[in-house]
Parts: structure tokens; sequence; C-alpha cells
């Protein structure tokens, strides 16, 4: 970052949470509304209530005032932009009226998902249930470390196919659960769709669903076909009071 800074002759803005920046912030809280924060800029502080979850949206909100303040936005015209922005499937809350939680979110990759457990953890009041897999004809290197750190960040995991694509779903799933610890407790449900309804039977008042991989995707790619699939539609149609549980 310092030899970008030094090579151009452009304005630089910094910002960050932990060292002296240009833009800061303090006084960073979570809960299954979103995230909060005191931004402390050149021109002031002011209070922003972020409508999604995640320390690390926190950043990208900085970056954002950045941007709104070189180009002569005032603190509460960003405000109002950053506490009305909604970004679907990123940290998105199902809410049927069911006394767990069930978040969904795009994360796909190694950093995402860490990041996603890490920020599922500070506000869970019970355990996290992590939903996830990896998506097929993509990068396999990832697929044993996504399993490691399910296995350390999440009380039970579900691995499942996320668009498999032309490889075969059981191989995929036998290259994640290869990094996953012997201690972890873990299923293997190749149907989605049956993994995320799983995971809502399973689920106890206080947990926090985590369907990771998909977000706002609409669809799921099984060999050369891209067949119509949302987890969040799938989430809400098992979110109903009638369900019976499975063992715990």
């Amino acid at each position: 970052a310092n030899r970008v800074v030094k090579a151009t002759n452009a304005p630089v803005i910094s910002y960050g949470v932990k060292s002296e920046a240009d833009l800061m912030a303090s006084d960073i809280s979570s809960d299954l509304n979103g995230v909060s924060f005191k931004a402390i800029t050149p021109k002031g502080k002011v209070i922003i209530k972020l409508p999604v979850l995640g320390d690390y949206n926190v950043y990208n909100a900085l970056a954002s005032i950045g941007i709104g303040l070189h180009n002569k936005c005032s603190l509460s015209q960003i405000k109002k932009g950053l506490e009305s922005t909604i970004v679907p499937g990123r940290f998105e809350p199902i809410n049927c009226g069911q006394d767990f939680a069930v978040i969904v979110d795009y994360a796909h990759t190694p950093d995402a998902l860490e990041n996603l457990l890490q920020a599922a953890n500070r506000i869970k009041q019970n355990r996290t249930i992590c939903v996830f897999g990896c998506g097929g004809d993509r990068d396999q290197s990832k697929r044993p470390m996504m399993g490691e750190i399910a296995s350390k960040l999440a009380d039970h995991s579900i691995i499942t196919s996320d668009n498999p694509r032309t490889e075969d779903p059981d191989q995929i799933l036998a290259d994640i659960i290869s990094g996953i610890a012997d201690t972890t407790r873990y299923q293997l449900i190749p149907d989605r769709r049956i993994a995320i309804r799983y995971a809502i039977e399973l689920a106890q008042t206080g947990d926090l669903i985590v369907i990771a991989g998909k977000g706002h995707e609409d669809y799921q790619v099984i060999g050369q076909e891209k067949l119509p699939f949302d987890d969040r539609q799938v989430a809400r149609e098992f979110l109903n009071p009638q369900m019976t549980t499975v063992d715990q």
C-alpha cells in the first residue's frame, strides 16, 4: 500500500479501524439487524447503522465514506445512503418468525467463509450451523481449506453441492472433508435442498444457520444444466412451525 501511495500523484484517503487513518471507525457493535459504528472523519463524527452484518462491512463503509466526502457529499447524505443500502445475498437474514436465525451469504472462498463464520459467531446465541459446498470445475485446492475453516468455526457443518457442474458431486464433498478434523460434527448431503431442510430441522432456539456459497444466485448448475434454485426461497419453504425435528 505504501508503494502505491508513493507512486501516485492522485489524492490519497486512508481508512482503517486499528491504525491511525484519515477515516476511522470506533464503537463497533453487531446484532442480527446489522452492524453499527462511529465514523470519525475530517468533517466530524457520525453514527452509522448498516443494515448488513459482518464487521468487514465497516471497512467497505469507510471506503464509501471517503468517496462520498471526496465528491462533496455531506455526512448526513452519506449516512442516509449507507443506512438504506441492502445487498441481496450478502449476510441476508431469512426471518419467518422462527426462534433461531438463518443467514444466506455468497461466501464461496476460504477467506470469505472465514470472515462470514467469524461474524456469525460474534452474534450467535447458541450454535452455528454451516451449510456450504464448493463449485465444480473450479479451483480444487480451496476445498480442504474451506472444510478446515468450517471445522474450526462452525459447531455443526452440513456439506452439500454448490454448482457441481461436470464434476462428480461426491468427489467434491470428499475433497472438502479431507480438511475436516475428526472431532467435527458434520453431515454429507449432496442434495442442497435436503441439506438446507436438514439444517432447519436440526436448529434449536438461539442457533444461527449460515447457508453459504450462493447468496443472490437463483440457479444450480448440475452437469450441463442450469436449474432454478434459490437458497433464500428454499429456506423460507422449510421455515414453518409444523416441521418435525431430527436427532440433535
